[in-house]
């Protein structure tokens, strides 16, 4: 009976357990279901990415964009960019940094060269460390407004634009121990006093200055980040034209004025100038010029109007060469290297023209001595008396006989000639052959006015061409 009735009961329990098991199946399964869409999002966006760093795979955190939003609120959440880092405890170090983009052209009118930069500074502040995954925020120049700038500006700068196309080309950097990077490009014009002494050959240091405009040393210092703080691209893309870059070199200087000390940093950029622009447009000009004035030596004295053309065109190009040379200069009171040698030329050119003046001068008012023209017209006398009568042509050079008369050519030779002023040689330079006799000194130097054309074609040209040897050695190797 026993075993009968706990068998009964058996059954009795079986219908109920097995319609609660089917019930509990049907709850697990729908809850399954309804979590099976957010557990393969889970899935999909795991919190874990993987990364290949050194040929190994590393696991790297993701952070979101909310995390970013909210180190940024947390770092600007009573932060006063009006306050430098630091204040009241101990100066701000400025690190600087510069990338030489290009420089030029420089303008010697204006004494001023244009550079174009990326300008880096770094500092760190205290204020804006934060903990975060994340060992570096990236950021635009929406965030520079926000936070406190070094007031750094370029003391020799005439004119000074930042880029904004298409967008401020300015950058900014801020790691978790609170390090700050600031970059920004910028094209400068800046000056550049230029000694123009040795123009066209001549080398100068243009300078790069830059200091804070209103923190003295004592809440400021700027140093140089590192050894090769300074790095320039290529050169030869640079627009220089008449200069070659030398080199650079980097100074840290203290100035001290009336509302304090301040730190200055300068960079010198070393140029020479080439000389192949000049060559072609002045000296070259200049001396073919020069030799062009000498060849009035070797036309004949007695033609004037090509011997006085030649000498004053040769003038005037000179005038015109000596303008155009002082055009590229600015409109400094001393004398450059050009307009030393254009001067000279001038000169070359002006005294060539007065030597033909001073020879025309002299040949065209020589007067006859009175002894030798006594003796002419008695000649003459003897010859109109003993032979037929003749005409005179022309006076002191010719006769032409009549009915068959014998012709009379008299020369020049057959002049004599008075000493200058009629002083009879009293003056050191005698010009005459019969200043030879007479009164005539001894030790005094004798000079043919017939003959200065030779001695020009000697005496020019060897004065030129020492002046030119002494010219370019001076300027180039002294």
């Amino acid at each position: 009976m026993k075993r009968e009735m706990a068998s009964h009961k058996i059954h009795l329990q079986c219908p109920i357990a097995s319609n609660n098991v089917s019930f509990l199946r049907k709850i697990i399964w729908t809850f399954l279901i309804a979590c099976l869409p957010s557990c393969s999002g889970k899935n999909e966006d795991e919190d874990y990415e993987d990364l290949i760093l050194n040929k190994t795979w590393v696991l790297t955190p993701k952070v979101y964009e909310s995390d970013v939003t909210l180190i940024l609120n947390n770092l600007l959440e009573g932060y006063d960019n009006k306050l430098r880092p630091d204040i009241g405890v101990k100066p701000t170090i400025i690190g600087t940094d510069m990338y030489i983009n290009s420089i030029g052209p420089v303008n010697a009118i204006n004494m001023e060269y244009t550079i174009d930069i990326f300008f880096a500074q770094t500092w760190y502040d205290r204020r804006l460390k934060f903990n975060s995954t994340m060992k570096v925020l990236r950021l635009n120049s929406n965030m520079v407004g926000k936070i406190w700038i070094p007031d750094t500006f370029f003391r020799n700068s005439k004119k000074a634009d930042a880029h904004w196309i298409t967008t401020p080309n300015r950058m900014l950097r801020i790691w978790n121990d609170g390090r700050i990077l600031y970059t920004l490009r910028l094209t400068i014009d800046a000056e550049c006093q230029l000694q123009l002494h040795n123009f066209p050959m001549d080398e100068h240091s243009c300078p790069l200055v830059f200091s804070s405009y209103g923190y003295p040393k004592d809440e400021i210092i700027y140093q140089w980040a590192r050894y090769h703080s300074i790095i320039f691209g290529e050169p030869r893309f640079w627009r220089l034209y008449q200069f070659a870059f030398l080199g650079l070199r980097n100074t840290t200087d203290l100035v001290r004025t009336t509302s304090g000390d301040y730190v200055v940093m300068s960079v010198y950029f070393d140029l020479s100038r080439r000389m192949g622009y000049f060559t072609i447009q002045t000296y070259i000009p200049c001396t073919l010029t020069v030799v062009l004035s000498w060849v009035s030596f070797w036309i004949n004295k007695d033609a004037v109007p090509a011997r006085t053309s030649l000498g004053i065109t040769t003038v005037l190009t000179m005038t015109t060469l000596s303008t155009i040379a002082r055009k590229s200069l600015p409109k400094v009171s001393y004398v450059t290297a050009m307009d030393l040698f254009v001067s000279v030329c001038f000169i070359f050119v002006f005294a060539a023209l007065i030597e033909y003046g001073t020879l025309h001068y002299f040949v065209s008012n020589r007067k006859p001595s009175k002894d030798k023209d006594k003796k002419k017209k008695n000649r003459l006398l003897r010859m109109f008396s003993s032979k037929a009568p003749t005409v005179d042509i022309r006076p002191g050079s010719s006769a032409v006989q009549m009915n068959n008369a014998s012709h009379l050519q008299e020369r020049d030779e057959e002049y004599g000639y008075e000493c200058l002023d009629g002083k009879d040689c009293t003056s050191f330079f005698c010009c005459f052959d019969e200043c030879r006799t007479g009164a005539w000194r001894q030790g005094r130097l004798h000079i043919r006015v017939t003959k200065v054309d030779s001695y020009a074609r000697i005496f020019f040209p060897t004065a030129f061409g020492l002046f030119n040897l002494v010219y370019w050695v001076g300027y180039l190797y002294l």
